[in-house]
C-alpha cells in the first residue's frame, strides 16, 4: 500500500480511463506515459474494463493501474487476481473496504459528506476519494467537511468535475494526496484517436501540478 500511496502523492495526477475499444489500449497508455503520467484509474464501466486491465498491466508495466467505479466484492476478487495496485469506490461500502484490506489491496471509498467520512474511519481508511467534487461545492466543501477530522491526518483523492480551470485550487491543499480525472485522455478524445491532446494533457499536467 505505501508504494501506491507515495505514488500518488508524488505524482499528484491519475488519469481515468473509460475503454470501449481494446485496440486503443496501446495508444492511449503511450501517450499518458509519454506526456508524463503512468497512474491510470480504470472505471469497470463497459463490457472490455476487466481485459483492458489485464492488458495494461501485461504491456505497460511501468503503470501503476487501479480499478474504478468497483461497487462489490467480484471485482476486488478480479483486482487480486490479475495485480491490479488499487482500487476506487464512488461511494462507502463496508463489506468491500473490509475484503480489499483484509487481502492487502488499496482502496480508497468514495465519500461526499462527514457520515460518509466516519463510516471509511471506522473502516479503517485514511485515505478517501472525494466525489463528486466539483458538484458538492469543490475544495472548500471538501475543507469544510474535513475540518471536524483535521487531527486525523485523513488525505482526499478529489475526483469529478476537474479540469485545467481548477484543478491547481486542489493540489494547493495539503489535504490533497492527488488528484484524478477523465478529461484528460476523455472517452471522445480517444474515440477519435486524439493521441497527440492526450499527450499534451499529460504533459501540461506533469510539468505544472505542484
Amino acid at each position: 500500500m505505501v508504494d501506491v500511496i507515495n505514488n500518488i502523492e508524488s505524482q499528484k495526477i491519475i488519469s481515468v480511463l473509460e475503454i470501449e475499444n481494446i485496440d486503443s489500449i496501446d495508444f492511449v497508455c503511450d501517450s499518458l506515459t509519454q506526456g508524463g503520467i503512468n497512474i491510470i484509474e480504470l472505471a469497470l464501466r463497459t463490457s472490455v474494463s476487466e481485459s483492458a486491465a489485464s492488458i495494461i498491466k501485461n504491456r505497460f508495466p511501468e503503470i501503476t493501474i487501479g480499478l474504478g467505479t468497483v461497487i462489490n466484492i467480484d471485482q476486488i476478487k478480479f483486482a487480486l487476481d490479475y495485480g491490479i495496485d488499487f482500487a476506487v469506490s464512488p461511494g462507502t461500502n463496508p463489506k468491500i473496504i473490509d475484503y480489499s484490506l483484509k487481502n492487502d489491496l488499496p482502496f480508497f471509498p468514495g465519500v461526499s459528506c462527514p457520515s460518509d467520512i466516519e463510516i471509511a474511519i471506522d473502516n479503517g481508511c485514511n485515505i478517501l476519494k472525494f466525489y463528486p467534487a466539483q458538484k458538492l461545492g469543490g475544495i472548500d466543501f471538501l475543507k469544510s467537511i474535513n475540518y471536524p477530522y483535521k487531527y486525523l491526518g485523513l488525505k482526499y483523492i478529489p475526483m469529478g468535475g476537474i479540469n485545467f480551470d481548477n484543478y491547481n485550487e486542489y493540489l494547493k491543499s495539503d489535504i490533497v494526496l492527488g488528484i484524478g480525472g477523465s478529461w484528460i485522455a476523455s472517452k471522445n478524445l480517444i474515440k477519435s484517436c486524439n493521441w497527440d491532446v492526450i499527450k499534451k494533457n499529460a504533459e501540461a499536467l506533469t510539468k505544472s501540478s505542484i
